[in-house]
């Protein structure tokens, strides 16, 4: 949920630049830049989290770019995977065999380890 001050700065001064897959708006500040740089901003869609920003938007945030990679992101390698945000936490994190939630049982050693002895 955003806040009222941040709703009501991005009325007042706020122009609206895209929108990514998760839904997020990014915006930049419509007056001239001051003190050199131009102010952007995101509102996130559902729960603020930093990792639901993708690459091609978390360039242009911190002004590594002009303009959003929005483009270049389409036409992404074919083994570059789709962004995920960090999903520690919910009910789709990932839970390694013998993880205690996930039933505790690890598979047996190989028998491949030999403890060192000193001689």
């Amino acid at each position: 949920m955003i806040d009222v001050g941040t709703w009501l700065y991005t009325k007042l001064f706020g122009e609206h630049v895209g929108d990514d897959a998760f839904g997020n708006r990014y915006y930049r500040n419509r007056r001239a830049p001051r003190y050199g740089r131009e102010r952007r901003w995101v509102i996130f869609n559902g729960r603020v989290e930093a990792s639901k920003v993708p690459p091609e938007w978390h360039a242009w945030l911190h002004h590594m770019t002009a303009t959003p990679l929005v483009e270049q992101a389409k036409q992404a390698r074919p083994w570059q995977k789709q962004h995920m945000p960090n999903l520690s936490g919910t009910p789709y994190a990932y839970w390694p065999q013998g993880y205690d939630l996930r039933g505790g049982q690890r598979a047996p050693s190989t028998g491949d380890y030999e403890p060192w002895t000193p001689s």
